[in-house]
């Protein structure tokens, strides 16, 4: 087999694995249709969300997408990701739904122990008070296994009870793609369509279907100190500290969350294929790399979704 044959034998092969990857997610949005009265699909206007609304536009149509898009907003995040979920939304005719961890903290159900503490955590209170507004019987969610471990634990349709604990120990069991969805009054199911995905299929598939990103995703210069090991980004809400050298990087995000938790990696790679190139090459997971607030335990992960977190 000379090179030329290798490389297409092995593009063939990688077009399969996402074809096989893409037909289970649309089942899976397709599955929830059918099978919930009041879903909902969790749209940050990150790349997985992107993805999984990509998947969802070839499982329904434009302007067919047969459940809302719901957003739980920091208030503290990139308004280029903001803005290019809206723009997203209205481009394929969907509804989209924002409601504020700002909007808990006026109702006096979220309280920081500071002002300055990350908002990050609380999404799990306005999320929990937004499943009782609209009375939502299935979330789907962008959560990926490859992610961190507590997640990697999760099943696709994962049982939430009344309070939106997540039991990990009481989890139904998902043979041959069946799915249990039985539910009791007050309880739902958060639905992770691409658990199956790694960082690689995800930017593979962006690179395929040519999926428009946010500009943050792709290499641009950006101020940042370096912080225990993390490229911090100098913003209001994230200055410098003192004695810290503000420095300016070519540098990407590889998630793109709330800014007071998220860091971008140093990067010149200015397209999907480029990225596609350097997630081959890391060895340090995205979270891991990227995410202020991950540096805790698998334990700790884990508590945090038996309280509701996504």
């Amino acid at each position: 087999m000379n090179a030329m044959t290798d490389h297409h034998h092995i593009a063939r092969l990688s077009n399969q694995h996402l074809d096989a990857l893409e037909e289970e997610t649309i089942f899976i949005l397709r599955e929830v249709a059918a099978a919930f009265e009041r879903p909902a699909l969790l749209f940050s206007g990150g790349k997985d969300s992107l993805v999984m609304l990509k998947c969802a536009e070839k499982a329904f149509g434009v302007g067919r997408i047969p459940y809302p898009l719901l957003m739980i907003d920091t208030g503290h995040n990139f308004h280029e990701v903001t803005d290019f979920r809206d723009f997203r939304a209205q481009e394929l005719g969907a509804q989209l739904i924002v409601r504020s961890v700002e909007d808990s903290m006026a109702r006096g159900t979220v309280r920081l122990a500071h002002p300055g503490e990350s908002r990050n955590v609380h999404q799990s209170v306005t999320l929990l008070e937004t499943i009782d507004e609209f009375r939502f019987d299935a979330l789907i969610g962008g959560a990926r296994r490859d992610e961190e471990k507590a997640r990697a634990k999760e099943r696709i349709f994962s049982h939430r009870d009344s309070f939106g604990q997540w039991q990990p120990k009481a989890q139904r069991p998902e043979l041959w793609t069946l799915f249990n969805t039985r539910l009791h009054p007050g309880e739902h199911f958060r639905v992770f369509p691409i658990s199956n995905w790694t960082e690689l299929d995800v930017w593979q598939y962006i690179a395929r279907e040519q999926i428009a990103l946010p500009a943050l995703y792709y290499t641009h210069p950006r101020a940042v100190v370096v912080r225990k090991g993390l490229l911090v980004p100098v913003t209001p809400l994230t200055p410098a500290k003192d004695g810290e050298a503000v420095v300016t990087r070519d540098v990407r995000f590889r998630t793109v969350g709330d800014i007071t938790c998220t860091c971008p990696v140093e990067s010149l790679a200015a397209t999907a294929l480029d990225v596609v190139a350097e997630t081959l090459a890391a060895d340090v997971s995205e979270r891991g790399a990227t995410r202020m607030d991950d540096k805790t335990s698998e334990a700790s992960m884990e508590k945090r979704k038996k309280d509701g977190y996504f």
